[in-house]
This record gives C-alpha cells, structure tokens and sequence, in this order.
C-alpha cells in the first residue's frame, strides 16, 4: 500500500539528553501522541515505520453513514474487537508523560489516540483530539452513552455472534479480523431514546475533528514554549497541522518514536526509540 506522500528527510539524531535540556529550558512543551504510545498497551497501530497502511485503510464516515452494511461490518467486528481496547493498561510511556506533566515539563498532551489511557495513567490536561472509543453518540438525537451499555445491546441482539466467528486477529481502535463472517446477519440495535444512528464517538477518516478541540489545541501550543511528538506519523493532517503551527510561531518541535514522520521537516531533532523506553529514559533525565 502506498504512502500518502513522500516523507521528508529525517530529522537530525539528537540525545535523550538535548531533549531533556529543551523540556527545562522552554517548558513547559505540549506534547502530541499517536499510535507508537500504546503499541505498548497491545493496541496495533495503522502505518508501518515508512508511514504506510499496514491493512486496509479504515473505514471512511461517508461509507459508516451511507451504507447499512457497512455499519454492520463495523459494529460485527467491533464486537469482538473492543475487549483489547477495554481491558488495555496503561504503559510505560503512558506514566513517564504523566509524570512529566507533574514536574512542570510538561502543559497540555493532545493524542490522536481514542482509548484513553493517558487519563488513567493520571494525565490532566488530555486533550481527545479524535474522540473517545469508550463513548457512543447518536447522530440524530446527540444522545452520548457508555460504550459498555451498547456493547451489551450489540450482545443481546447478536447472542451467538461471538461463539460463531473466528478471530483472526486483533486490528487498531477496537477493531478484529474475523473469518468469513456474514456481515449482513448482524443486527445493530438504533438508539434506544429515539431510534437514531449510533456511531462510536470518535473522529472517522473523512471527518473533521470538532473546531472548538483544535481551538483548544491551539490555545495549549500558544501558552507553550515548545512542541514534543510521540509515537505518531503524522500523516494525517488533524495532527500534522500543529506542528507547522509551532514551526511558523517559531516554537521548537521534538519528535520522539520509531520509523520518519511528516514533520521531520519541521523538526529540531529526533530520538529515534520505541515510545516506552524512550520516554521511561527521558523521565529519569
């Protein structure tokens, strides 16, 4: 599968150590996490190390709205698959970043993440850029409710489904590989208040995160002295566009993870290290 676009050069190889220095000389820094952060949590990740689709892209919003089977397919895996993100811990890098924020180093962690382990590795400030899995709203009504009372309604109405599928394997945000599966026996329960669409809370490829969270976001970077990236690729724009923010306001950009990302370009420097002992290390500098 090919790369969105070609990525850049990769930033210059810095040491742990230049990084702690910027954390203390320009904190405190807002920090940016991706996927890389809980990879550690065994939860997969999209893109390989070069910015490519690992499987096949996500399910676009376009396709989730406009087809029942689509929908179908989404919540028959989802199913199965949201137990790896319900039963997922924080790691280490979870706790260094929390840590971090408890010393001052650290103002505001926005993360492209949807599984919410940063909050219960005991960060404040979280900002959910691209939502939260654990949360499901309904599209007509703005109803919110707890993922686990639809998970329940998804089990009542499907009793057999999980016994009678095959995991093949486990896939990013709360998704599974099933075999062979007949999507279109799947029966997903509509709003139980006013029998609406019920979609999982979170920010779909093809769909714009909210403006009052990038407002936020952008508030957080302008009260910072600096911007670290962890564990993200950056590919896409709901990320990337902060990074060009802090690199236009003259801000310095760290990036921190495995494989390039799109902001190598706007990057001081780069730790090239998996997410936990990178930021386990920079925790003790």
């Amino acid at each position: 599968m090919a790369n969105v676009q070609p990525l850049p050069a990769p930033a210059p190889e810095i040491s742990l150590s230049e990084v702690a220095a910027a954390l203390c000389d320009a904190a405190p820094f807002m920090v940016l996490t991706g996927a890389g952060v809980s990879t550690g949590s065994g939860i997969p990740d999209y893109r390989d190390h070069a910015g490519a689709w690992k499987r096949r892209a996500p399910m676009q919003l376009s396709e989730f709205i406009g087809s029942e089977l689509g929908r179908q397919r989404y919540w028959a895996r989802s199913l199965v698959g949201w137990k790896t993100v319900e039963s997922a811990q924080p790691n280490a890098a979870h706790h260094a970043l929390a840590a971090l924020e408890q010393r001052g180093q650290i103002q505001g962690l926005v993360t492209q993440n949807v599984d919410g382990l940063h909050q219960r590795a005991g960060s404040q400030q979280v900002v959910d850029l691209h939502g939260r899995l654990d949360r499901v709203e309904c599209l007509d009504c703005g109803r919110v409710m707890p993922r686990q009372e639809h998970q329940m309604a998804l089990e009542a109405a499907n009793p057999d489904w999980a016994a009678s599928v095959q995991k093949t394997g486990i896939a990013p945000d709360g998704d599974a590989d099933l075999q062979a599966a007949d999507y279109a026996e799947f029966c997903v329960p509509a709003c139980s208040a006013c029998g609406g669409l019920l979609k999982p809370a979170v920010v779909f490829f093809g769909e714009n995160v909210p403006l009052e969270r990038v407002t936020t976001v952008r508030q957080m970077l302008a009260q910072s002295g600096g911007l670290l990236v962890v564990g993200s690729s950056l590919m896409v724009w709901s990320g990337y566009r902060f990074v060009r923010a802090a690199a236009a306001a003259g801000k310095p950009v760290y990036i921190l993870g495995l494989g390039v990302t799109r902001g190598d370009a706007e990057a001081q420097g780069r730790v090239t290290m998996e997410c936990r002992a990178g930021l386990s290390a920079l925790e003790q500098l």
